[in-house]
């Protein structure tokens, strides 16, 4: 087995593929519109499908804003600097919601990026 994607519905599909490329920096791996069911998908990653789990954004024509529950957590990406990094997604215009720095009760390193529709992204700093 292997981890293939995970899914975000999104209220407005344009602007989470930018803030996904220009602001964390992935790529539109490809996109595809499903006019009979009325919704567009778009897959994001930082490589190949076949060898790196994607992101698919699910535009749902008309829809333009989700609640997003109290379930959902955040999306964890491995970084190697925390600092820079965050200065870069700032200077690109993302939100840093969680300045770098320890977690509570621990020594990880992380910080937490907020996308156009709110979820959270947690950025990790690896050596």
């Amino acid at each position: 087995m292997r981890f293939l994607h995970t899914m975000l519905r999104v209220g407005d599909l344009e602007r989470s593929i930018r803030f996904y490329t220009e602001v964390i920096g992935m790529q539109l791996l490809r996109r595809r519109d499903f006019p009979e069911g009325r919704f567009t998908l778009a897959f994001l990653g930082f490589g190949p499908e076949e060898t790196h789990p994607a992101l698919e954004l699910t535009y749902n024509w008309g829809v333009e804003q989700y609640e997003l529950g109290t379930a959902y957590g955040h999306i964890a990406l491995g970084v190697t600097d925390i600092r820079a990094t965050c200065e870069r997604i700032r200077a690109a215009g993302g939100r840093i919601v969680r300045e770098p720095g320890p977690m509570k009760h621990g020594t990880t390193v992380l910080a937490f990026v907020e996308d156009p529709d709110g979820y959270k992204i947690e950025l990790i700093e690896r050596a």
